[in-house]
């Protein structure tokens, strides 16, 4: 039976439903992308995580905004009247938790809702939970917030630590995003370079892979730092202590993993029959390179992107933690770290909130991560 009553088609609830009814189904072919999207979006836990990287950009973004809004000072304006008598640092506000205790319950309990059996058969269950946490969650803080001081209190100095948590958050995921970048760019490009060409095309670039691979990252940062301290910094001033050390030591050994992984991909491709087929037609090596060879390596570079980022967000703290990466009085989660170890004891405040954005911010982007990958490598993942 053709499709001549589109009343039975809506009834039927499925294909599969419509086909035992008799009715044809004309089903649209749908693109890659399409496939994708919809794998990635049966997956919860990694759309949720998606929506709090969109909500942690987003207050990156607008952070003097939300500042101003919850009347906050800035990240370095210092206030001995937050001290108490002692000179201790005072600790968050009566009640002004409460809207991200209930916002963070609600991501916990979205996620878990994907593992109960009684939820899991509700599709909606977990968007239902997470917005109706998020929307009590703006209601206690405009019921809450306006009232407050200092959110998450202050440190030894005076400073609010709910604004440099948000400055914070703009250092790490700038030094996440730019030097991700470069790393790809460069990655990519020798990668694609010595699987292409070979001979001794490829023996160079995987040479200097393996040197550079031997350089002790860490020991790299802490020397650049100690000795572009002085005067102009080194290189004419190019390079100085700061986010610039941090991201160039990044890119300088990072391009290097994602190089031998682009290298290995075109080395299996370049010998496949599409390219042969290029080839055979009089297609340049570039034309190769970019239209052939280059689409077929996009799903691995975005995995890998979204792998490394919250490997550089932690080694921007572990650097800005050891005192080679941003320089005070610039917010960043590594450095209040490192400043909260000598009072944790008295204001325990200054450690776990930058801590717990660290810990946040790096989940959310490896369960993102490994989202995208079983997206667009389903067969892979399903053993």
């Amino acid at each position: 039976m053709s499709v001549g009553a589109p009343e039975r088609l809506l009834e039927a609830e499925s294909a599969a439903e419509a086909e035992a009814q008799g009715i044809v189904v004309d089903i649209p072919a749908r693109s890659p992308l399409d496939l994708f999207w919809r794998r990635f979006r049966a997956d919860t836990v990694a759309m949720i995580s998606l929506g709090v990287i969109v909500l942690l950009v987003l207050a990156a973004i607008f952070a003097p905004l939300i500042i101003k809004v919850v009347g906050a000072p800035g990240p370095n304006v210092q206030n001995s009247n937050a001290l108490d008598q002692f000179g201790t640092p005072t600790g968050p506000s009566k009640n002004a938790l409460w809207p991200f205790i209930v916002g963070l319950m609600g991501v916990v309990l979205a996620m878990l809702a994907t593992a109960l059996p009684w939820l899991r058969a509700r599709r909606r269950s977990p968007m239902v939970i997470g917005a109706g946490a998020l929307l009590l969650a703006i209601i206690l803080a405009a019921a809450l917030w306006p009232s407050a001081k200092h959110l998450f209190g202050v440190d030894p100095l005076g400073r609010d630590v709910f604004a440099r948590v948000l400055y914070g958050a703009r250092v790490s995921l700038l030094v996440a995003f730019v030097a991700t970048g470069l790393s790809m760019l460069i990655g990519v490009t020798m990668g694609l370079t010595a699987g292409y060409y070979r001979r001794w095309v490829d023996t160079v670039i995987s040479r200097v892979i393996d040197v550079l691979l031997a350089f002790p990252i860490l020991l790299l940062a802490l020397g650049l730092a100690a000795a572009c301290s002085l005067g102009h910094g080194c290189f004419g001033g190019l390079i100085k202590p700061g986010l610039v050390v941090v991201i160039f030591v990044i890119t300088f050994v990072n391009w290097t993993y994602i190089g031998r992984i682009v290298r290995g991909q075109v080395l299996s491709l370049r010998e496949k029959e599409f390219v042969e087929a290029a080839r055979a037609l009089g297609a340049s090596n570039r034309r190769i390179i970019f239209k052939e060879v280059l689409p077929n390596l996009v799903a691995p570079i975005i995995v890998y992107a979204t792998l490394i980022i919250p490997q550089n967000i932690l080694f921007e703290a572990a650097l800005s933690f050891l005192g080679a990466g941003v320089q005070p009085p610039t917010a960043s989660w590594g450095a209040m770290l490192a400043n909260a170890t000598s009072s944790f004891d008295t204001a325990w405040w200054f450690m776990v909130f930058p801590g717990v954005a660290l810990l946040v911010t790096v989940l959310a982007f490896n369960l993102v991560g490994d989202g995208l990958q079983d997206a667009l490598h389903p067969k892979a993942a399903s053993y």
